[in-house]
């Protein structure tokens, strides 16, 4: 079992460059997410979003990218040799053509550097990307050890309140088993005295007494209950996304305990129940988060 609540943060440092890598997630009804990344690498939101998409199942995923260079990391740009000996070679053309003495200088040659030197921006891009990469793979390791460290702790939460709702439910068990025959001789004894000076058709007080138990017994009720909390229980070890499923069995174990409440007709049951009611929605609060 897992939370979707979790948060991570990791590095990566290679050649002077480091990228940093914050991940947060909260609960979400699907898998969203959204990135904060440098301009330079803006074209790689969809391979991460996609790296994320591989990683997790549900929640609100944010990511926040930063890349940083060490001080004095200066990148010196590459000289095309050929483009630059083609360059002299024009300018020493154009010197013989137009009689002109003075020497060709090498900042004659730096007012046309934009044709022979070589900004390696693209190679750069690659590098930082790798670099993200191994951050963000650092990042979503140590996010899902987040989320499962507060999953086990919702998990231990929300199995006790199970339990505590499966011993209510012996006690209303055991309170229901008592009351229907308690019932059937009040009946009987109204009856009685409805019909003191009468015949008494046996017949139809017993089917009356049968149509009262059958009002009032809760036992199959309880049996679905009781296996609807130990496929709780059994959910709660699974390592596959479970939040759906813990959802609509909440919905299946509240069904039968208002069941139950209503069938009571008894002061003492009632309060129970009340109490089984409250377990289930804090339950049902906490699965909202459980990924």
């Amino acid at each position: 079992m897992k939370s979707m609540t979790g948060y991570s943060k990791a590095e990566y440092h290679e050649k002077g460059i480091s990228a940093i890598i914050e991940l947060k997630s909260v609960n979400g009804r699907y898998l969203e997410t959204s990135v904060k990344l440098p301009r330079n690498l803006s074209h790689r939101e969809i391979d991460i979003r996609e790296m994320i998409r591989k990683a997790l199942n549900r929640g609100t995923i944010s990511a926040f990218i930063v890349i940083e260079s060490s001080e004095g990391d200066i990148r010196i740009p590459k000289m095309n040799l050929e483009k630059a000996m083609a360059i002299h070679s024009s300018l020493l053309e154009m010197q013989k053509q137009l009689h002109i003495e003075s020497d060709i200088s090498i900042n004659n040659m730096l007012q046309f550097s934009q044709h022979f030197l070589e900004n390696d921006k693209d190679d750069m891009s690659e590098l930082q990307w790798e670099i993200v990469c191994e951050a963000l793979k650092k990042a979503l390791i140590d996010l899902e050890i987040s989320r499962g460290i507060e999953g086990k702790e919702l998990a231990k939460d929300m199995l006790s309140r199970v339990d505590k709702i499966l011993q209510d439910l012996l006690i209303v068990e055991h309170k229901s088993a008592q009351r229907i025959p308690e019932e059937r001789e009040k009946m009987r004894q109204k009856i009685a005295l409805l019909f003191e000076k009468d015949e008494i058709d046996e017949l139809r007080i017993q089917q009356e007494i049968i149509f009262l138990a059958d009002k009032l017994d809760v036992s199959e009720e309880c049996v679905r209950l009781r296996s609807h909390i130990k496929f709780f229980h059994e959910l709660a070890i699974e390592k596959e996304p479970i939040g759906r499923k813990l959802n609509f069995l909440l919905q299946e174990m509240n069904r039968e305990v208002n069941t139950i409440g209503s069938k009571a007709n008894d002061i003492e049951i009632s309060h129970i129940v009340v109490g089984m009611k409250e377990e289930l929605e804090r339950i049902r609060e906490q699965v909202q988060n459980i990924e």
